[in-house]
């Protein structure tokens, strides 16, 4: 069986602060809490930022999370709703894992 997930890709969005850190943006917080949540029930396996000048970041859920309910996770987070991020949700297929 294949391990299809539904990964997350963030950018920075409209609202965000061009020369300002990525950790120094204000609301950012907001958007660490929330994935915490995730990762916390048990459904998150891997996040972070891109530490290249484009900025943003990923989430890898763990497997058999559902791709609606990602979705929806995804677009209540309060930096997206701010504008300080964009959100993609992205189908992937994991071909190489240990």
């Amino acid at each position: 069986m294949r391990d299809i997930r539904f990964v997350i890709f963030h950018s920075p969005g409209p609202a965000w602060l061009p020369g300002v850190s990525m950790f120094e943006q204000p609301g950012l917080q907001n958007h660490l809490e929330h994935y915490r949540q995730l990762l916390a029930d048990g459904r998150l396996a891997l996040g972070g930022p891109f530490l290249d000048a484009a900025g943003g970041g990923m989430m890898v859920p763990a497997p058999g999370v559902d791709e609606a309910e990602l979705r929806a996770f995804a677009l209540a987070d309060r930096c997206v709703a701010s504008g300080l991020l964009q959100v993609e949700v992205r189908q992937w297929m994991v071909g190489m894992k240990s």
